[in-house]
Order: C-alpha cells, then sequence, then structure tokens
C-alpha cells in the first residue's frame, strides 16, 4: 500500500491512499536517461536499457525507458538527411534569400518550383532514428549529411 503525506494546514498533515504503481525509477535515473539520449541522438531504447543496468544493477523495461523519455520531452523521430554545402555554396545562397526577401505575391507568381524524388535500387529503410525535442528537427544536432547516395538510382 503506498500512502501520500499532504500538507492541510501550518503544522498538521494527512495521510491518503495512493492507487497506482510505484515508480520504478528515481528523478536521478531519469535524468541519466535523458543526459544519454541527448549525447548519443541515434541511441536505441535497448542500449539504454543496458546503460541503465550496467549504471544501477536494476533492470527496466523498454517501455519505461521511451514513458521517462517523453516526460523529459524526447521523442523518436527521423533525422532530417541535408547535402553537406561549402562556404561559397552558403554564401551564394544566403545571397539569393537576401535579394528575393521583400517581392511580393505577384512576383512569385512567374516562378516555377519543380521537386525531385530519388529512387535507389539498393534497399535503404531509413529506419535510423534520433532522440530529439519537439520543434528542434532543424537543429544542426539532429541533422545528418549525406555526400551522396549508395549504388545505383534513377532522378524523378
Amino acid at each position: 500500500m503506498r500512502v501520500r503525506i499532504d500538507e492541510v494546514g501550518e503544522d498538521s498533515v494527512s495521510r491518503r491512499h495512493v492507487s497506482g504503481r510505484p515508480r520504478v525509477t528515481k528523478p536521478a535515473e531519469d535524468s541519466f536517461l535523458a543526459l544519454s539520449a541527448r549525447r548519443r541522438r541515434s541511441t536505441t531504447v535497448p542500449q539504454l536499457v543496458a546503460d541503465h543496468f550496467v549504471a544501477s544493477g536494476r533492470r527496466i523495461s523498454a517501455t519505461t525507458v521511451r514513458r521517462r523519455l517523453h516526460n523529459a520531452g524526447l521523442y523518436a523521430r527521423r533525422p532530417v538527411v541535408c547535402v553537406p554545402l561549402n562556404g561559397r555554396q552558403r554564401r551564394a545562397r544566403l545571397c539569393w534569400a537576401r535579394e528575393h526577401v521583400s517581392w511580393i505575391r505577384q512576383q512569385w507568381a512567374s516562378v516555377l518550383f519543380t521537386d525531385e524524388s530519388r529512387f535507389t535500387l539498393e534497399s535503404d529503410s531509413g529506419r535510423l532514428l534520433i532522440w530529439r525535442e519537439q520543434r528542434t528537427r532543424y537543429h544542426q544536432s539532429n541533422t545528418i549529411e549525406r555526400h551522396s547516395y549508395r549504388g545505383g538510382g534513377i532522378m524523378v
């Protein structure tokens, strides 16, 4: 039976029964899990379970690890993949953006935007996930640079 102590007045306390299972992890262990996931963003839940066992000597479930990371604001998401740019390319893109920042809708109406998709012959499932906070998709720590696609493929 779990008992919670609540303060009722200045000098008095009351005890009441609290339903539910007691927490398996302590707050320090919760922060250890979150810190481990932030340091190694591509770590998996089984790896975090093993790290916790090595650190504390107690086994916890994968569900508990996911729940603690969600409570810390971390979610498993696909990383943004980008092509690395050199300094000249970055400056050219920034210059173009500054030239066109004040364009109105009628000027943009004459511009045609296209989209490309690459289909590769190799099976790259793209199952790599990273732990990241919400609204941090494009932060540099959550981005993976890929120089080229492996193997043959077709661009459509």
